[in-house]
């Protein structure tokens, strides 16, 4: 490992699973202190000792990320314990409902935009003053491809993360001059407990989503780490407002 993130302090929601937990590996081994922030406590648990046994700094925080006053007792503990807020990655999640846009569900679209799009929207209002305080600072949506492009039966998902990467834009230009940057990943489908999920609810999926991955595969956890830590580090200082693809190729078919 190469320490791009030495001596930062990271924050990261969705942090006790799939992409989450890859990237919060990442960043304790890259020398960053890692505060983890997840509703699921027992994964929570598990992911702060991994990272511990690594021997990096890092702390749990158990909250949901459509909660103001978590996300905000979530920040401020990491600020108690560390001091400063330097990087975010904003990744918390839900897939929602496969149907139809005309069989949607009102209350199942509004609990994956609150999920989805208004958790990002309150853990950049809140981050961004913590960061400005430490003297700047990155942040990193995730997004999806399916944020770039349309996607059947995904209506809900696939209308949050076009939001995502007009907020991740929107925050981007806002910030520009106050030395924060903002960015987004655009993954395709991710071998993550998600993906999982979605295959095994869809007899045939697998085969079917793979074979619109040019590369002929689904993507890595770790994969996606690596870009994000990317994003977060001083190497990408002049990338901002970007949405950054991982797909083995799929939108650019």
């Amino acid at each position: 490992m190469t320490g791009v993130l030495n001596g930062k302090t990271c924050f990261v929601t969705g942090g006790a699973s799939g992409i989450g937990r890859s990237t919060a590996l990442l960043m304790a081994q890259e020398g960053a202190q890692v505060a983890i922030f997840d509703r699921d406590a027992a994964q929570g648990a598990k992911v702060l000792a991994e990272i511990q046994a690594l021997g990096a700094e890092a702390l749990f925080s158990r909250g949901d990320v459509t909660s103001r006053a978590d996300i905000a007792a979530a920040i401020d503990a990491a600020l108690d314990r560390f001091g400063r807020l330097d990087c975010a990655f904003n990744n918390a999640g839900i897939e929602g409902a496969h149907a139809r846009l005309v069989d949607y569900d009102e209350a199942e679209f509004a609990r994956v935009m609150a999920i989805n799009v208004t958790g990002v929207f309150l853990c950049m209002q809140l981050e961004i003053p913590a960061m400005q305080k430490s003297g700047g600072g990155a942040i990193v949506n995730t997004a999806s491809v399916t944020g770039l492009v349309g996607w059947r039966g995904a209506p809900a998902y696939s209308a949050s993360k076009h939001a995502v990467i007009g907020l991740t834009r929107s925050t981007a230009l806002e910030c520009a001059k106050q030395g924060i940057r903002v960015n987004a990943v655009c993954p395709g489908v991710i071998e993550t407990p998600m993906g999982a999920r979605v295959l095994q609810e869809n007899p045939g999926a697998r085969e079917i989503i793979t074979s619109r991955h040019p590369m002929q595969r689904l993507g890595a956890p770790e994969e996606v780490a690596r870009a994000v830590v990317w994003l977060l580090s001083d190497a990408s200082s002049f990338t901002t407002g970007h949405a950054l693809t991982m797909d083995g190729g799929l939108v650019a078919q």
